[in-house]
């Protein structure tokens, strides 16, 4: 890979000046005492009318050119997002969909490999029922599952055509307030991607969920282990998958290469996977292209090969099309045959990834690939293999290469294998963007993320998860030695993961779409109770295997939750100890301190007040920087922000403070991968652009007050914590909104020379771009977690030890990530939660 096509959030192990750290004593511990109990979480709009002329002001305010971005890569590859491929032509659906063969359904396409050696080592092939039935499980798992589920239901329930469970978990969050981190803001709802619907009044069954989520909190507690517990699930198909179907696909060697025993299956698996994992820092943009051909190539040969075994063996399996056959194989088999579900489910592995990958293609570009290739080839795969299993019962643990034809049994494995490794490819991927979209939602630890590449946003890499993950992989092999007990393994992870997103699915429909009470309780009680069956069948063999997936899940459960707990309760102490607007204007402009110039970003996670780290500047520091930006990097519930969309300004206190807040939003599947000098270049445009669009409000209000004498004024000094940013896009106003004021009524190019003669605008451009030249410096707080000495033992054990040790451990915020270390002052501070 070329290096100019990588770009790396460089470490953060940085040696930086540490303000007010030198003793446990120099540190101010934050308990809740020292702030009055007037500081609300929240705001409050004390007069209506004063809210009223606000909204009044903002309907008259000009739209600026939309150019502010804190993402450098969204402005190379604007319009790039998978979201413009919805709207294709035929021609265009078609190519897309033959692209989805080489992503989405690799790993569902290498299932033939091992699904019916896995269900015939539980059931011994004694006549044709065992066959036929097993063939009419297999058949009527996949089209009630992937068909039935997934493609008619599941791909409809998608976030901006962003698939997934947090897709899901984010889609909830806009329409209830179910969010743990209370920093959502009436702002965010302009964000042209939130297409937002409330529910409607007449349906009080919407109304009464969404009002029982946002008050009770233990559901917002059970749907947040929901979704982690997916995501958990998930992360363990990314250590199965690799080890399943690489090791499948290496075991067709056995019966062709003598000599080839376990111990060479084994160690050859593992090689592969050595290289597999070891190439995927190079990401996958210069072989995805590849991808496509080879699982169409593999897909052909599945259903041709299939084709072969019909009309060669016995055409007569394609009575398994009657479901009376299942019935016979459990009365014949009984516990032996639910033994064998569990091998059944294994045809329907990756099914998940239709819906998980959705933001890179369409959803019909999906369904017709599903419904037009890979359905009728899985189809022919396994009836072709049934038939041969009529006429060779003794040939199931090796039955797909048994049933290829000699002659091109070469070819098929090669194919075969590369098919395999397409497929853990992926799984692999897709753990990545996972664990991303965790740590854009504060649910997964910072780590070092690596982009791979400058055109696809998706393509990350992430060092940490990706050798761990090998580890894994390399662990499961070793220790199991067979597909069979992999299978085990494999299944409960995979079953765990369709039942939630069921359940999210079944939420969106009773919230969101508001469907028919009959309709939507069909939908958990048919799939849902299909999966309970598989997940029963799948549990019975928790000691054969099955608890592997189960220790995954609950290792990164537990993680992910005890830093979305610490993180919550961080947050809930700042927000708790912000600094009061009283206090800042006793201080008055020089803030008690000198002032110099320069600029000084203070990063923070809130979005509204002045955090208390400022004042322990202030207490520190000899002197202050004239100009003064908190800074939040705040992640919304939508999949992508628009760059033009990005900032929200906010001037905090009045002008001659010289103070201002710029909040830059970011969706969970944006990519952040900005340089310091552009950050900051861009940053600074930004607010130059709100003083003259700020000035040009005023300009406008002013018009308003002298064409209107009795209209009540809004002195331009009133502050509340609402984001009134005139750099966002507004959204579109309802046609049923009237126009306020006529254009002959506000001159405009009047309006707007006075604007370019204000000499209090010229005042703060020339302070600004002074500030500027004497240049930035980054304050940034370390910040140390503590339980309060009166917590219960738990609550001390996961804050001082567990979370502690996490924060430790982890990535250090975005701040610092290529900023020069001279341009860096820290101060500590501990919050008592």
């Amino acid at each position: 890979m070329d290096e100019e096509d990588r770009i790396e959030e460089a470490s953060s192990n940085t040696s930086l000046r540490r303000v007010g750290t030198g003793s446990s004593s120099d540190r101010r511990w934050v308990d809740g005492s020292e702030v009055g109990s007037e500081t609300l979480p929240f705001p409050e709009f004390k007069d209506v009318a004063d809210y009223s002329f606000g909204n009044l002001r903002r309907r008259l305010m000009k739209k600026p050119k939309r150019a502010d971005s804190l993402d450098v890569e969204a402005m190379e590859i604007a319009g790039a997002h998978g979201h413009d491929l919805k709207e294709l032509s035929l021609l265009g659906t078609i190519g897309i969909a033959f692209q989805t063969l080489g992503v989405v359904y690799g790993d569902m396409g290498t299932s033939p490999l091992y699904v019916f050696s896995d269900v015939f080592s539980k059931v011994p092939i004694r006549s044709e029922v065992d066959v036929l039935g097993a063939l009419s499980l297999v058949i009527y798992t996949i089209a009630v599952i992937p068909l039935a589920k997934y493609v008619f239901v599941v791909l409809k329930a998608n976030d901006n055509g962003e698939g997934g469970t947090f897709a899901l978990y984010s889609l909830i969050c806009r329409y209830a307030k179910v969010n743990k981190l209370p920093n959502q803001q009436p702002a965010d709802e302009q964000i042209s991607s939130f297409r937002l619907r409330l529910p409607t009044p007449e349906l009080e069954r919407a109304l009464g969920i969404k009002e029982a989520l946002e008050t009770k909190g233990y559901l917002k507690t059970l749907l947040l282990l929901l979704v982690l517990m997916g995501t958990s699930m998930i992360i363990g198909d990314g250590i199965l998958t690799p080890a399943m179907s690489v090791m499948s696909a290496m075991s067709g060697l056995q019966g062709e290469v003598e000599g080839f025993g376990t111990n060479a299956l084994v160690l050859s698996s593992i090689v592969i996977l050595v290289a597999l994992f070891s190439i995927q820092r190079f990401g996958t943009g210069k072989v995805g292209f590849l991808f496509a051909p080879v699982l169409a190539l593999w897909f052909f040969s599945l259903g041709s090969i299939g084709i072969y075994n019909l009309l060669k063996y016995d055409i007569t399996v394609i009575r398994a099309l009657n479901p009376y056959y299942i019935v016979l194989f459990f009365n014949k088999n009984s516990k032996h045959a639910w033994s064998a579900l569990g091998g059944c489910v294994l045809c329907i592995t990756g099914a998940e990834a239709m819906f998980a990958d959705l933001g890179h293609f369409s959803v019909r570009s999906i369904q017709m690939a599903f419904t037009c290739v890979v359905f009728p080839c899985l189809l022919l795969a396994y009836m072709g293999q049934a038939a041969f299993l009529t006429k060779h019962p003794d040939a199931s643990a090796r039955i797909f290469y048994d049933s290829v034809p000699e002659s091109l049994f070469w070819p098929v494995f090669v194919i075969a294998t590369l098919a395999a490794m397409i497929a853990s490819q992926a799984m692999i991927s897709a753990t990545f963007s996972c664990v991303k979209q965790a740590m854009a939602l504060g649910c997964f630890p910072r780590l070092k993320i690596i982009h791979t590449s400058r055109k696809r946003m998706g393509q990350i890499y992430i060092p940490v998860i990706n050798w761990f993950l090998m580890i894994m992989c390399i662990l499961v092999v070793s220790i199991f030695r067979s597909t069979t007990h992999i299978a085990n393994a494999y299944g409960i992870a995979e079953v765990g993961v369709m039942m939630v997103s069921t359940v999210l699915v079944t939420l969106v429909m009773l919230l969101i779409w508001q469907t028919n009470l009959f309709l939507a309780l069909c939908f958990p009680l048919v799939f849902g109770s299909v999966e309970t069956i598989y997940l029963l069948a799948v549990l019975t063999k928790i000691l054969e295997g099955g608890w592997v997936p189960l220790v995954f899940a609950t290792f990164f459960l537990t993680i992910m939750y005890i830093w979305n707990y610490g993180s919550v309760l961080k947050y809930q102490s700042e927000v708790r100890e912000r600094i009061s607007m009283d206090f800042m204007r006793e201080l008055g402009s020089t803030l008690g301190t000198i002032r110099i110039p320069g600029i000084g970003l203070l990063y923070n996670e809130l979005v509204q007040g002045i955090p208390s780290i400022f004042g322990q500047f202030l207490l520190t520091l000899p002197a202050i920087h004239s100009t003064i930006v908190f800074v939040c990097i705040k992640y919304v519930p939508v999949p992508v922000v628009p760059q033009e969309e990005r900032f929200l300004f906010r001037r905090v206190c009045p002008k001659d403070y010289h103070m201002f807040r710029c909040i830059a939003r970011y969706g969970y599947k944006d990519v952040r991968k900005e340089d310091s000098r552009v950050f900051e270049q861009l940053l600074i445009e930004s607010l130059e652009k709100f003083l003259r669009c700020e000035a040009l409000e005023d300009a406008l209000e002013s018009t308003i007050n002298d064409f209107d004498p009795d209209r009540v004024s809004v002195a331009s000094d009133t502050y509340t914590d609402d984001l009134m940013a005139p750099l966002i896009h507004r959204g579109k106003r309802s046609e049923a909104e009237p126009e306020l004021l006529d254009t002959d009524v506000l001159p405009s190019s009047s309006v707007g020379a006075s604007v370019e003669e204000d000499p209090a605008l010229e005042y703060e451009l020339a302070a600004l771009r002074e500030a500027t030249d004497s240049g930035i410096t980054y304050l940034l707080a370390h910040g140390d977690v503590r339980a309060k000495k009166n917590s219960i033992f738990v609550k001390k054990l996961v804050i001082n030890y567990l979370y502690a040790f996490l924060r430790r451990n982890c990535r250090a915020g975005a701040a610092n990530l290529t900023v020069p270390h001279m341009n860096i002052l820290q101060a500590g501070m501990t919050y008592m939660v």
